[in-house]
């Protein structure tokens, strides 16, 4: 297990310390906390726990259930595909293999070079637009069809590509 550098245990502290006093402040905390490090760290729990005067078991057991936190790292930029019904009937499937073929990320996991994680979610309540896909909380209704999300997720690519041979010359 890597262990978390001194900035994030310090934001982590200051998130729990912010929220620690407040009604229901497991989520509240859990939100920020994955919005600050991109996902829980597992070395966060006991310190949820011991702040919000609960078992680490239930923080788990909060993390676990909610699909929108995560204990394991996500990549630069997050790309969810809807599995509604809607959606699956439309094409999601075709979706889901498309974009791990151009991302080299496999379901529900992030990309060697931690650039996308793509990962499947219930429904988006956006069924007439199926099937939809979410990019770093932007939607893209019929996502199978529309351009502009491939065209969005090749052009991140290059600039990350970009960024990365530049910081290789310097």
């Amino acid at each position: 297990m890597e262990h978390l550098n001194q900035t994030s245990l310090d934001a982590i502290a200051r998130i729990i310390e912010q929220h620690q006093n407040k009604a229901g402040p497991v989520k509240l905390i859990l939100h920020d906390i994955q919005r600050e490090c991109g996902y829980i760290p597992v070395e966060a729990l006991p310190m949820i726990a011991s702040a919000c005067h609960k078992p680490v078991a239930e923080i788990y057991g909060v993390v676990s259930f909610y699909a929108q936190f995560s204990l394991k790292p996500k990549g630069r930029h997050i790309l969810s595909i809807c599995m509604g019904t809607a959606c699956y009937v439309k094409g999601a499937q075709a979706l889901i293999a498309k974009f791990q073929a151009l991302t080299n990320a496999e379901l529900n996991q992030t990309s060697a070079d931690g650039l996308f994680s793509l990962d499947t979610t219930r429904c988006l309540g956006a069924c007439g637009l199926a099937p939809v896909a979410v990019l770093d909380g932007v939607v893209y209704a019929d996502a199978i069809h529309n351009p502009n999300l491939e065209f969005k997720i090749r052009e991140l690519m290059h600039e990350h590509e970009m960024k990365t041979q530049g910081e290789q010359n310097a």
